[in-house]
């Protein structure tokens, strides 16, 4: 089966988060001589394919296969895939399938290697993704196979393929403040305290403020202010309290300690609660990683493109991989239609993420072979 082929019968399964619709099943039949591990919990399916070829270094490639509902506004139905001009159509064309079918496709047909080949594939990245690969790799840990390197195949090119890699990922801090005061009449201001006015000459100093200049790998952390509330939606009397949202996409440079640290100076002689949570931590991944320079190599093999090294965007399961100190990176087809309607790849894309992976491969091989 070419690797357009296992794209379109990817697609065609109905695998909205957390339902694999069948998916993993034909994929590890696909596999064929891949050991089969499966670690499910919480009505969610990971699936760890491996292979030892020999004694060596661990590579892995990791995904998802679960996608978003389809919505409405589609030309065609979503999961009866369509090929239209050189275009690929369907609900998870972008994200992801189009990174699993390239990387299925290579591993396939990959028939010697130094070391370990595998793949981690999760149906629950799209949702709150709690037992997905978090889960899976802890278990890996405990068997003694968490990867050396990882290629997460999510969508990373901008503007033509080949064009980006990511090398890492911000964190995202969360933030729930609340000014506190003391409700009273608008005609006697005297007689309350406003926390509207409390805030009021402060938010230059916490909307929109970078708390660290940034490096070359990540853009500086800055404070984005996202909701701000407070009294009864009426003229004539003052709020007890205000509440503001925040969030703070951090790099490596900034921690929630920090971002406390900032509004406790701020907001010095004012009565406030906050509360903070961390939705994901900032990684990164060395820029002369052996991973890093191979994939940026077989990219310029394959496109004739120097691709850059992003850390930009939001999270995916990439968080996870560099939580466990591998080195991981992400790489796949452009992205500029995941998750809306008529979310589509181009055929030449699928081809070359696939001759890519390929190429991959062949690099950590010392031998060459494949």
């Amino acid at each position: 089966m070419e690797v357009v082929d296992l794209l379109i019968k990817l697609l065609s399964f109905e695998s909205v988060t957390p339902d694999d619709g069948g998916s993993l099943a034909f994929i590890e039949k696909y596999l064929e001589g891949y050991e089969v591990i499966y670690h499910n919990q919480g009505g969610v399916k990971n699936l760890f394919l491996s292979k030892q070829f020999s004694m060596g270094e661990h590579l892995c490639f990791a995904g998802h296969v679960d996608v978003v509902p389809a919505g409405e506004g589609w030309e065609s139905n979503p999961f009866v895939p369509m090929i239209k001009e050189g275009a690929i159509y369907g609900r998870g064309a972008q994200d992801m399938k189009s990174g699993v079918a390239a990387f299925v496709a290579a591993c396939a047909n990959t028939t010697a290697f130094e070391g370990r080949l595998s793949i981690l594939l999760t149906s629950d990245e799209e949702g709150e993704a709690t037992h997905g690969t978090v889960i899976m790799l802890e278990h890996l840990k405990g068997l003694g196979l968490l990867p050396d390197y990882c290629v997460v195949a999510e969508p990373t090119c901008e503007q033509v393929f080949g064009d980006a890699i990511k090398i890492g990922r911000r964190g995202s801090i969360n933030g729930y403040l609340t000014i506190k005061g003391k409700q009273g009449h608008a005609a006697y201001p005297e007689k309350a305290i406003n926390p509207v006015h409390q805030i009021a000459p402060l938010l230059v100093e916490l909307a929109g403020v970078n708390l660290d200049e940034g490096d070359e790998d990540f853009a500086p952390s800055q404070m984005v202010i996202t909701d701000i509330r407070g009294g009864m939606e009426v003229t004539n009397v003052t709020p007890s309290s205000l509440k503001l949202m925040f969030n703070v996409r951090n790099s490596t440079k900034t921690t929630q300690q920090e971002v406390k640290a900032h509004i406790d100076r701020v907001l010095k002689g004012v009565e406030y609660q906050l509360e903070l949570t961390q939705g994901s931590y900032p990684f990164v991944t060395n820029r002369s990683s052996k991973l890093v320079t191979q994939l940026a190599k077989s990219i310029e093999e394959v496109t004739q493109i120097k691709t850059k090294l992003s850390t930009a965007g939001g999270t995916s399961d990439a968080r996870f991989m560099g939580a466990y100190g591998i080195d991981v990176v992400e790489f796949g087809v452009i992205n500029d239609t995941i998750h809306a309607p008529n979310e589509r790849t181009t055929i030449e894309e699928v081809e070359r993420l696939y001759a890519i992976f390929c190429h991959l491969i062949a690099g950590f091989n010392q031998r060459g072979e494949q």
